[in-house]
């Protein structure tokens, strides 16, 4: 039953006894995804996973004990996820994006929020590591800049701003452009991003030509397949493989492989 006495659904009976699972285990984790995001917007959404973020250290013990909980388990992209099944249902244990990029850590723990779920206590990824690995998905068949922008709107002045820009790193061309996004789509709310954030992120753009001694697309940082062309025909260096992704070749062939099969996640 949930905390309302409602009964539970099959799916969240199994999202619930995986939690309590991993808990008795003492495997840490958090909770993402819709809920999370549902939490800090009020924007509730039904998905058919259900994404719990643990570090990478972690990753093959959390696959092992829910396997021993009777569930189906597999790692079909081990550079970021695995899976754990009960029939149509499933839990993705997540560790980084499907760039390679946004790995979890310790920092994700010390800033996580404390919710009540399934009748569980858990904590919940911050809005500042959501909007991180957000701000990356830009697929044709998937756009996340929505959701980065009403977890602005919602939590614009709850958030640590620096953290924010401190975990952008050298990537904050892309956190920028939502930035932009934002005040076209709320221009009566730009007021609540802090008044020194754009105009850091705007004066580094005169420096941001850089001494590379190779012709270098990040577009695969953004989309796994808008750009396989750049960096297959088109003689561009593939970022993944030449920057700070943890992606090597065969991960990256096996992410690609997986385009066509419907479903796939692209995170």
């Amino acid at each position: 039953m949930t905390a309302e006495g409602t009964p539970l659904r099959e799916c969240d009976k199994f999202y619930r006894a995986s939690m309590q699972l991993l808990e008795k285990a003492n495997v840490p984790f958090l909770v993402g995804g819709a809920y999370a995001f549902g939490v800090y917007t009020g924007i509730k959404r039904d998905t058919k996973d259900f994404d719990l973020f643990l570090q990478p250290r972690d990753s093959d013990r959390a696959l092992e004990v829910l396997q021993a909980g009777g569930y189906q388990g597999e790692k079909p992209f081990p550079h970021w996820l695995a899976k754990a099944k009960c029939g149509e249902d499933v839990v993705d244990l997540i560790y980084r994006a499907g760039n390679g990029l946004c790995e979890v850590d310790s920092g994700w723990f010390a800033r996580a929020g404390q919710e009540e779920l399934l009748g569980l206590q858990v904590k919940l990824c911050a809005p500042e590591e959501i909007i991180w690995m957000k701000a990356f998905i830009m697929e044709r068949e998937r756009f996340d800049g929505a959701d980065v922008i009403h977890l602005i709107e919602s939590c614009a002045e709850k958030m640590d701003w620096r953290h924010l820009l401190e975990r952008f790193g050298p990537d904050w061309p892309v956190l920028l452009s939502h930035l932009i996004l934002f005040g076209y789509i709320f221009p009566t709310e730009q007021h609540r991003i802090p008044p020194w954030v754009l105009p850091d992120l705007l004066n580094k753009l005169p420096n941001e030509s850089e001494n590379l001694s190779s012709r270098l697309c990040r577009g695969t940082l953004l989309s796994r397949q808008q750009y396989l062309r750049d960096v297959e025909e088109r003689q561009f260096v593939d970022a993944r493989l030449a920057e700070r992704s943890k992606m090597n070749a065969d991960d990256i062939r096996r992410w690609t492989s997986a385009i066509a099969l419907d479903g796939s996640p692209s995170r």
